[in-house]
């Protein structure tokens, strides 16, 4: 019997120390580079670097949403201009139709000829006049267009699409939907800021994320961090951390154009974070925050349990604070 037991715990150790040497010999590959005018980052356990296949996947998203990319799907079908449209195309204007109407239009890829009048005036200290708005809005709304029969049909033809506010975190889900087609189950995709996680970091630990603080170092310089989520197999975006601050009483407010009246809306909500299983919604429903205010938020929350998110406001006296959904409470480390 003794010998039997003492087989049995020698078997063990045998089985303990080869996933030790397995999990110590686990190679990670780390791949970064430029995209979408960003930085990307993905780690990720494998024998073979595929750098070069994920930057054929980026350069595909790319050739399809960039509008600064001259020959790009989204760019023929700004300037009005035939255009086969392609599968990133479509998923992600089906997306973007999706989480308008969820939001009641805070999410809007026609919103950015009112943006970018208003971020200049922002930085000129002339503001646009109602006139100014009101002929932008006659050409806002995402209600005003639609794929029918393989091509973007418009009410207007100087809507302007702009998938900025999306575009990173589907080009995330790409990377991330093929290291999984690859078998592999531990990795991080990381385009300005959006993240996949899945699987242990090369510690053997979930993946920890930094939320940074808002802030007026508009290129985050700083890289100043407002707490670290942990996390695995889950999807994260932020809204609000690049955009410019301004000071109205003492209390800091972000430009935020709200796509319904065309004016900025006065809220106190900085920052937003979104974890969900898919990177893209992540974005677009950060973005939506950010336009709905903390409250509006909240109350979405509360009807969409596959939402999670960190938000950063400013109190009644000025001071930055947190709230997140209670269910992240085990994944925040509050710095």
């Amino acid at each position: 019997m003794k010998k039997r037991l003492t087989a049995i715990f020698v078997a063990a150790a045998v089985i303990v120390a080869i996933v030790v040497v397995r999990r110590n010999d686990a190679v990670y590959q780390h791949d970064s580079g430029f995209i979408f005018g960003t930085s990307y980052n993905v780690t990720y356990e494998c024998h073979e670097n595929l750098k070069a296949e994920i930057e054929r996947l980026l350069a595909g998203v790319d050739a399809s949403l960039s509008p600064f990319n001259d020959t790009s799907v989204i760019t023929h079908v700004n300037r009005n201009e035939a255009v086969a449209l392609d599968r990133y195309f479509v998923e992600v204007f089906t997306l973007a139709s999706t989480v308008y109407d969820d939001t009641d239009g805070a999410f809007d890829i026609t919103v950015a000829p009112l943006v970018n009048a208003w971020g200049f005036g922002f930085k000129s200290g002339k503001h646009p006049d109602s006139n100014t708005v009101d002929s932008i809005m006659q050409f806002v709304g995402f209600d005003k267009v639609g794929i029918a029969d393989g091509k973007v049909e418009k009410k207007d033809p100087r809507i302007m699409l702009d998938c900025s506010a999306i575009a990173k975190g589907y080009g995330v889900d790409v990377v991330a939907e093929y290291l999984k087609s690859k078998g592999i189950g531990n990795f991080m995709v990381e385009i300005g800021g959006e993240v996949v996680t899945a699987g242990k970091n090369p510690k053997g630990a979930p993946w920890r994320i930094g939320v940074s603080k808002p802030d007026d170092d508009s290129l985050n310089v700083n890289k100043e961090l407002q707490g670290i989520l942990s996390l695995t197999d889950k999807a994260m975006a932020t809204s609000g951390n690049y955009r410019n601050f301004y000071y109205r009483d003492g209390k800091k407010y972000a430009h935020t154009i709200d796509p319904k009246n065309g004016y900025p809306i006065q809220h106190s909500l900085l920052s937003a974070t979104v974890l969900t299983d898919r990177c893209a919604k992540a974005d677009a429903y950060a973005t939506a925050f950010m336009v709905m205010g903390l409250e509006k938020a909240k109350t979405l929350l509360q009807r969409r349990p596959d939402l999670m998110a960190y938000l950063i406001y400013s109190d009644d006296n000025g001071q930055m604070k947190v709230w997140y959904s209670p269910s992240l409470k085990a994944n925040v480390e509050l710095q």
